[in-house]
């Protein structure tokens, strides 16, 4: 059954109305074309994501977010964790609310379990745009 679930790892974090975020989670879904399937957003700290990122993709560095695909070809399936002292941390350096941070962040997470990437300038500026036409959409 299709699902956006919430956790918390090693923090006490929940985000401001789940079922909103859920609904506008599941309209940029949509919008792709593409099928919900299990979604788990995973909350956490810097030194257990930093630890993730070591373990599993060799990286020795902060990130805010990092998404794992199930092996769930036909739908977005995944789980995808995200930092909230890394969303605190660039709210402050960009200068916007930790609530459009986190938002952007998690549908980036979502956009890659779509099929982007953001490994070029190209890439980027392509997920970049697709996260401000989907932040438009929130409810």
């Amino acid at each position: 059954m299709p699902a956006v679930n919430f956790f918390s790892e090693d923090i006490s974090f929940k985000p401001q109305h789940p079922r909103k975020i859920t609904a506008w989670i599941k309209a940029c879904i949509l919008e792709e074309k593409k099928p919900l399937g299990q979604l788990n957003y995973i909350f956490c700290s810097d030194k257990y994501l930093l630890q993730m990122n070591q373990d599993y993709l060799n990286h020795n560095t902060l990130t805010d977010v990092i998404t794992f695909a199930h092996e769930d070809a036909d739908k977005i399936s995944g789980d995808i964790f995200i930092s909230i002292e890394r969303v605190e941390e660039n709210a402050k350096k960009f200068n916007v609310l930790f609530n459009d941070e986190l938002h952007r962040v998690m549908i980036h997470g979502v956009l890659h379990l779509v099929g982007y990437k953001d490994k070029t300038s190209a890439a980027k500026a392509e997920m970049q745009k697709k996260e401000d036409a989907y932040l438009s959409l929130r409810l």
